[in-house]
C-alpha cells in the first residue's frame, strides 16, 4: 500500500514547534536553527495545502487544523520512537523532570548517582519549581508534587505519604527535646503554607492554640537552611529529611508525627509509553518504596 508521507524532518519540526508554540523552542530542542524550523514548517504547509500556524506579535500559535494535525502526529512519532527503542539495550533520550525544590534537592539528588549508573544513556534534566509544569504542552515529561489530600487529576503514582516530624540541628537541641511543649522555646519553620504546627501540636497532645498561623516568610528550601544553621526547628516530612538525618546534619526532635498529604509523580498524557519515562518512574518508585503506607488520600489539593 502506498502511503502519503511528508518528510520526517518536516514532521519533527512541526511537532516540536506545536508543542512549544514556538519556532525558537523547537529549534533549541532539535539542535537546528530557527530558519530551519520555519523552512520545514512552511514546506509542510505547502505540501498539505493548509496553514498550520498563525503568527503572533511574539511567537506563533496553532490553527485549528494545526491542533488536529498535532494531536495525530505526536502519538505517531511517539510510536515510532517506542518501536525503535526496543533495539537499544538501554533506554536513551532526554528526560525533563519538574519537582518541588526541597524534595528535589534532599530526596532525588542524593540518589541520582544510582540512576546515572543504571541508565547512562538517559539525559536527565531535573528542574526545581513550585509551579506545576504543563505536562500536556510538554514543558516537562514528569512532575513531582505534594498534595495536602487526595491525588492529582492527571495520571500519577504515589511516591510517599511519610509523616511529618519536628527536626532540629544538633547544635540547637542536642539529641532531641524531652517534652513536646519544649518546641515553644524555639523559632519554628515549616515546609509548606498553612499551619501544620497546630496539627502537630494536636498530635503531640499539647494546646494547638499556642501555635498561631505563622507568617509565610521563608519558603521551604530557605526555611530548611535556617533550621540547618541552628536558627530554629523545622516541621517537615520524613522522606525529605531521611538523608539529612542519616548524615547527622539534623535530628528528629520528637517521636510525635502526623500525616499531612503525600508526594506524587505526575505523568503527562501518553508519556508512559516513553522508555526514559518508564525508567525514571520505576527507579523512583523503587527508591521510595519504604516511604509508602496504606493510608490513601481522596481529594486533590496541590500544595506549593
Amino acid at each position: 500500500m502506498s502511503r502519503s508521507l511528508p518528510p520526517l524532518n518536516a514532521l519533527r519540526a512541526f511537532e516540536a514547534a506545536g508543542r512549544h508554540q514556538s519556532f525558537s523552542g523547537a529549534a533549541a530542542e532539535l539542535g537546528v536553527s530557527h530558519s530551519a524550523i520555519s523552512r520545514h514548517v512552511r514546506g509542510l504547509e505547502h505540501r498539505l495545502g493548509a496553514q498550520l500556524f498563525r503568527d503572533l506579535p511574539r511567537g506563533v500559535t496553532l490553527t485549528p487544523g494545526g491542533e488536529r494535525y498535532l494531536a495525530q502526529v505526536t502519538p505517531a512519532l511517539d510510536a515510532i520512537s517506542d518501536a525503535t527503542e526496543v533495539f537499544h539495550e538501554q533506554p536513551t533520550g532526554r528526560l525533563i523532570v519538574n519537582s518541588e525544590p526541597l524534595f528535589a534537592s534532599k530526596f532525588v539528588v542524593p540518589r541520582l548517582a544510582d540512576f546515572y549508573e543504571r541508565y547512562p544513556d538517559i539525559e536527565l534534566q531535573l528542574e526545581a519549581s513550585y509551579q506545576l509544569a504543563d505536562l500536556n504542552r510538554y514543558e516537562a515529561d514528569l512532575a513531582i508534587r505534594s498534595y495536602a489530600s487526595g491525588i492529582p487529576e492527571q495520571a500519577s503514582d504515589l511516591i510517599s505519604n511519610a509523616k511529618m516530624f519536628v527536626y532540629g540541628a544538633p547544635s540547637l537541641i542536642g539529641d532531641g527535646l524531652e517534652k513536646a511543649a519544649d518546641v515553644l522555646r524555639y523559632r519554628r519553620f515549616q515546609d509548606r503554607r498553612g499551619n501544620p504546627w497546630a496539627e502537630w501540636a494536636e498530635c503531640a497532645g499539647i494546646d494547638p492554640s499556642d501555635f498561631p498561623t505563622p507568617d509565610w516568610r521563608l519558603r521551604s528550601p530557605l526555611a530548611f537552611e535556617a533550621a540547618l544553621a541552628g536558627q530554629g526547628l523545622f516541621l517537615c516530612t520524613e522522606d525529605v529529611m531521611e538523608n539529612v538525618c542519616a548524615n547527622g546534619d539534623m535530628v528528629k526532635c520528637r517521636p510525635d508525627g502526623f500525616s499531612l498529604g503525600s508526594y506524587h509523580l505526575v505523568t503527562g498524557e501518553g508519556m508512559r509509553r516513553s522508555a526514559p519515562v518508564r525508567a525514571f518512574r520505576n527507579w523512583l518508585l523503587d527508591q521510595s518504596q519504604h516511604l509508602r503506607n496504606s493510608t490513601a488520600a481522596q481529594n486533590p489539593q496541590p500544595n506549593g
